[in-house]
């Protein structure tokens, strides 16, 4: 095949309409969450040291990752999990707008990188649209209580929630919600909405792009016989330190606004950068590059595995493993 789906003699790439739909989502769903379960824990450590005042609680990753452990156990590295988890729905909304999106530029004779830069920007779109009221509550429930145990200006609580150690999972995510309505009302779910797109959306479209410039550059430079689906899965992880460096600034506003109420992202932006400086630029990054990395590398090795196995009997003879 020509080279807009093809290397040699495999597909480097499966496109939407080579698919059973079928198989495609419901094993996409238990890859997501999956992967999800075996990641959050990084979320968590990323989110409370965007979210305290310079090193104020944790000194780095491994510390918090310690602390955190210690005092709450491992329900710990766990807390706003469950609401956190609805992003499975909005992840088939997802990638069903990126390959959507990748198939109808196709169909205009747009190249790899084109769809993927483009798909992957509109596909973020529709996903922080559906997800970002249940990330505003989830972030609340990561650092509600943080630097109990030892922080210098005392435990996180913006929203002055009544907890303890005893306290549910469910009734805290229940206060959670019903305090930001009372204050906000239905928009109050929707704080840091415009940092979380200027964030994301650029996020996913350079991904996305960046993960298809790897691939390809990489399929140059390696023997034949190595793994396809590992090349794949080394693109994206390359493909997420490089988007991880760019957009690590516009994380920490996103989390700044979310969970400490600011009034804009300018607000946010000044405390951040009266608070660190140029530190702002490497605030949690070694997190979150640990995290990006390890969640591309098993998206991608989920993502592309399903795509195998989901795809339609005529093109099996063209899959390289």
């Amino acid at each position: 095949m020509a080279d807009g789906g093809t290397g040699g003699t495999f597909l480097r790439t499966i496109e939407w309409d080579m698919m059973d739909k079928r198989k495609f989502f419901p094993l996409s769903m238990l890859s997501s969450f999956s992967v999800r379960c075996a990641l959050y824990p990084l979320t968590v450590i990323k989110t409370q040291l965007q979210v305290q005042f310079r090193n104020d609680i944790y000194k780095g990753m491994i510390d918090a990752g310690i602390k955190i452990y210690r005092a709450e156990g491992v329900p710990g590295l766990y807390r706003g999990f469950w609401i956190s988890s609805v992003q499975i729905v909005s992840g088939v909304f997802y990638i069903s707008t990126y390959e959507g999106v990748r198939h109808v530029l196709g169909q205009y004779g747009a190249n790899q990188r084109v769809k993927s830069l483009v798909a992957g920007g509109c596909a973020s779109l529709v996903g922080q649209t559906i997800i970002v009221p249940f990330d505003v509550i989830s972030q609340h429930a990561m650092v509600l209580g943080m630097g109990a145990h030892g922080g210098k200006h005392g435990a996180v609580n913006p929203l002055g929630i009544n907890f303890d150690k005893g306290s549910s999972r469910l009734r805290i995510t229940r206060d959670i919600a019903r305090e930001i309505l009372r204050r906000d009302g239905v928009g109050g779910f929707y704080r840091g909405y415009t940092a979380s797109l200027m964030a994301y959306v650029p996020n996913s479209a350079m991904w996305w792009a960046f993960y298809h410039l790897y691939q390809d550059e990489l399929l140059k430079i390696v023997p034949p016989w190595v793994s396809h689906l590992f090349v794949q899965c080394v693109a994206g992880s390359f493909g997420g330190f490089t988007t991880t460096v760019i957009t690590n600034p516009l994380d920490i506003v996103r989390a700044r606004l979310q969970v400490q109420r600011l009034d804009s992202m300018s607000v946010a932006f000044r405390e951040l950068w009266h608070e660190e400086h140029f530190h702002m630029f490497f605030k949690g990054l070694t997190a979150r590059l640990v995290q990006s990395a390890a969640f591309s590398f098993s998206i991608i090795l989920g993502y592309e595995t399903i795509k195998r196995v989901s795809v339609n009997e005529q093109y099996r003879h063209m899959i390289k493993w």
